[in-house]
């Protein structure tokens, strides 16, 4: 389980992804399409194109 600073600011992506991306991927991906760099402070969360998974990325951990 991830447990969030109170002081962490969560961003939720609506498009859906392709996992296979990685952690690389769906950071490249955060700061390109919405503006965050996933660092401490910024949780962005992502869910798979079937919509039946989701993956929490931050700047400390990847998390499915």
């Amino acid at each position: 389980m991830i447990f969030p600073d109170q002081a962490v600011r969560i961003v939720i992506a609506t498009k859906p992804v392709d996992f296979r991306k990685g952690h690389d991927g769906l950071a490249a991906m955060a700061h390109a399409e919405l503006g965050f760099a996933p660092k401490a402070g910024v949780m962005v969360v992502f869910r798979s194109k079937r919509g039946d998974r989701i993956r929490f990325c931050s700047g400390t951990a990847v998390a499915s």
